[in-house]
């Protein structure tokens, strides 16, 4: 029977719930809204094999040599809806086209995020842009399986943690099989962020129907949460000063783990790690256009093999790896909890939400100087990115 002797450890990647047998481990949210597993014990039958499949526990050691490269997609339109350079929608179309199924990460209609499957271009287009949500594996693992067993190929895309979540519930390599991580800062709380929801569709007196977690209608660097209500109203707030955001980048709402994460490292498990080129400006500044610009980490043959396959769509150059993490240290260095922290969990029920996120993060510099945008410059840039 799985036990977290040390909670703060538990990534929640979903691992152990998917391999028990007996269906006897249910992922529970706890008071922060991050889910853990729990085990009912009338149902247990002691296997073990819960333990077996857990990443913490289990650590995989991979040597490899990651190359790095700057790309973004050729199509412009798609680039512009992607939140950086649009090499996922590449990676994930090229997997379409060989009859294949991706896995990734949406929104449901109550705007939880949900790892789910596609296997056409509509169903993809759900995954395209970042959530800044832990999402919910489900059942995932367990249907990633199924396809492959049945002999089609799968990309399976998520945070290094239920990437290597998979790999030990899968238990064998196939060949049939792609995964593609990304340089995580860390995975903030569901409850966070639904109250959130709650607070924007109170102020604004009406429903949300979709909302966007990075839109680039500002540039690139000067990204900002775009929220479309039902009666067709839309508002953008920039990061710099959007309430939810303010908690995630400044370390106040990721999950315990992410502050000791240990699936930070150079040599990943994953075949791919995608993120944005931050630094794009000192590596190839011919490059930085501020339409966005992604950094693609190949870590196996099998993943350069793919990045070859898609170079058709995709405008690609080789960059020195250690130079194009060096702008990237989420690659290998976790975050450090906000000293309020605790203070801003404990009151999460009791204050309004922007009182909450005013008294605990808003009142200071949380984003680094490089994409702390102005509303001058920012009316600019969107001006220079829809011509």
């Amino acid at each position: 029977m799985i036990k977290i002797q040390e909670k703060a450890k538990c990534c929640g990647c979903y691992a152990c719930y998917n391999k028990c047998p007996t269906d006897a481990i249910e992922m529970l949210q706890d008071e922060k809204g991050f889910y853990y597993p729990k085990v009912n014990k009338e149902k247990c039958i002691d296997c073990g094999l819960c333990n077996q499949v857990c990443p913490i526990s289990n650590k995989i050691k991979i040597e490899n040599e990651p190359k790095a490269f700057a790309a973004y997609h050729k199509n412009e339109e798609i680039r512009k809806n992607s939140s950086s350079g649009g090499i996922f929608t590449a990676l994930a179309e090229k997997i379409l086209e060989q009859k294949g199924v991706v896995f990734g990460a949406k929104f449901d209609q109550n705007f939880n995020v949900i790892h789910d499957y596609a296997e056409n271009q509509q169903q993809l287009e759900q995954f395209r842009g970042s959530k800044y949500v832990q999402s919910r594996i489900n059942n995932t693992f367990k249907k990633a399986e199924e396809f492959l067993e049945n002999g089609r190929k799968v990309l399976f895309t998520g945070t290094p943690c239920q990437i290597e979540g998979l790999k030990k519930y899968l238990k064998k390599e196939y060949e049939n099989l792609y995964t593609q991580d990304l340089i995580c800062h860390g995975v903030p709380s569901e409850k966070v962020h639904h109250q959130y929801l709650q607070y924007i569709e109170k102020q604004n007196h009406d429903k949300i129907a979709k909302m966007q977690h990075r839109c680039k209608i500002y540039g690139w660097r000067h990204w900002s949460v775009k929220i479309k209500f039902q009666n067709v109203k839309n508002i953008h707030n920039l990061h710099s000063k959007d309430l939810y955001m303010q908690a995630f980048l400044k370390n106040t709402s990721l999950r315990d783990s992410c502050y000791e994460c240990v699936f930070k490292k150079k040599n990943r498990i994953s075949d791919i790690t995608l993120a944005d080129f931050w630094g794009i400006e000192n590596v190839l500044p011919d490059l930085d256009d501020d339409k966005g610009t992604s950094l693609v980490i190949v870590n196996s043959a099998k993943g350069l093999a793919l990045l070859e396959k898609i170079q058709d769509t995709i405008l690609v150059r080789p960059v020195d790896f250690e130079k194009a993490i060096h702008y990237n240290k989420n690659m290998v260095q976790s975050e450090k909890p906000d000293k309020n922290r605790e203070k801003f969990f404990e009151n999460l029920d009791n204050m309004k939400f922007d009182e909450l996120i005013k008294k605990y993060t808003f009142h200071r510099n949380i984003v680094q100087k490089r994409i702390i945008p102005n509303e001058k410059s920012a009316e600019e840039n969107h001006k220079k990115f829809m011509k």
